[in-house]
C-alpha cells in the first residue's frame, strides 16, 4: 500500500498544469496570461514558467496577440487512433530531452503487483544505462529506483517485498540490514533525490525521485559512470526541478 505522500514540486507543477491545460481546453479561441493566472488561482511567479514548459513540450502554443491555445502534442494525443502509443512516443521523446540535459540514462520505473519494473528509459553513446547485472526486482534495497520506490510504500508493503526478496551484498556498499534500510527509508525526505553510491553496481553512481501519479507509485532516475560521480548531485536536483514534464506525460 502506498503512503499519502508529500506533494513534491513536480507534482504541484503537474496539478496547476493539469488546471491551465483544461482552460486552455475549453477557451479554444485562446486565453490571455492574465485570464489564465485568473481563473486558475496561480500567482504569475509561478504560472510563467510554467507556461514556458508547457510550450517547450508541446502542450500550448501562442497566437499573434499572445494568447494561448491547445499545442500541437495535445492535440495529437486528442486525435490518436492508439492513444496509447502516443503518449509512450510523447514520454519517450521527453525522456530523450531530459537525457540530453542531464548528460546521464534516465529511467521510469513504477511499482506493481507487488514488483518492480523498469517500464522506460533513455540511454545513448555519451549516457549508457546502467548494466543491470542483478534484476531490478530482486535488488530494491541496493538501487536508487528501488529505494525510492519502496519509500513510496507502508511500512507493511516495505516489510512483504524485503520478504520476498533477500537483501543480498551486490557491493561493499550494500546494505543488507533490513532494520538500518528500514531506518534510511523513514529518514528520507520525499522532496530529496535517493542516491545510490555504488550499492547496486561497482562502477556506477544513481540517484531517483517520485513521480508517483494516481494511485501508481512511480520513480524517475539517472545513472552515471563512476568517473562522473562529481556530477550526481548536481544532475540529481536538475532531475528533481526537471520531473513535471515526465509525470505530466504520465498523468494525461
Amino acid at each position: 500500500m502506498a503512503l499519502p505522500h508529500q506533494p513534491t514540486d513536480a507534482h504541484r507543477s503537474v496539478q496547476h498544469a493539469l488546471r491551465v491545460l483544461e482552460i486552455v481546453a475549453r477557451r479554444g479561441t485562446g486565453v490571455g496570461e492574465a485570464d489564465l493566472a485568473r481563473q486558475s488561482g496561480m500567482h504569475p511567479a509561478e504560472l510563467t514558467p510554467l507556461l514556458r514548459m508547457l510550450r517547450r513540450e508541446g502542450y500550448v502554443g501562442q497566437v499573434a496577440d499572445g494568447a494561448y491555445v491547445t499545442g500541437a502534442s495535445l492535440t495529437r494525443l486528442g486525435s490518436a487512433h492508439d492513444r496509447a502509443r502516443a503518449l509512450r512516443e510523447k514520454l519517450r521523446h521527453t525522456l530523450g530531452g531530459l537525457r540530453d540535459t542531464l548528460g546521464a540514462a534516465v529511467y521510469v520505473s513504477r511499482y506493481v503487483d507487488g514488483e518492480i519494473r523498469v517500464t522506460d528509459f533513455a540511454d545513448g553513446p555519451r549516457a549508457p544505462k546502467v548494466n543491470e547485472w542483478v534484476d531490478f526486482r530482486v535488488s530494491a534495497h541496493a538501487s536508487a529506483v528501488g529505494k525510492s520506490l519502496l519509500g513510496q510504500l507502508d511500512l507493511d508493503a516495505r516489510r512483504d517485498h524485503l520478504s520476498r526478496h533477500k537483501m543480498a551484498r551486490l557491493t561493499s556498499r550494500t546494505i543488507t540490514n533490513e532494520r538500518v534500510l528500514l531506518s534510511n527509508l523513514d529518514a528520507q525526505a520525499p522532496t530529496v533525490p535517493v542516491l545510490d553510491l555504488q550499492e547496486y553496481a561497482v562502477g556506477t553512481v544513481c540517484a531517483a525521485v517520485p513521480i508517483t501519479a494516481g494511485a501508481t507509485v512511480g520513480s524517475l532516475a539517472l545513472s552515471l559512470p563512476v568517473a562522473n560521480a562529481h556530477r550526481l548531485h548536481a544532475a540529481a536536483e536538475t532531475l528533481n526541478r526537471k520531473a513535471a514534464p515526465v509525470l505530466l506525460s504520465l498523468a494525461i
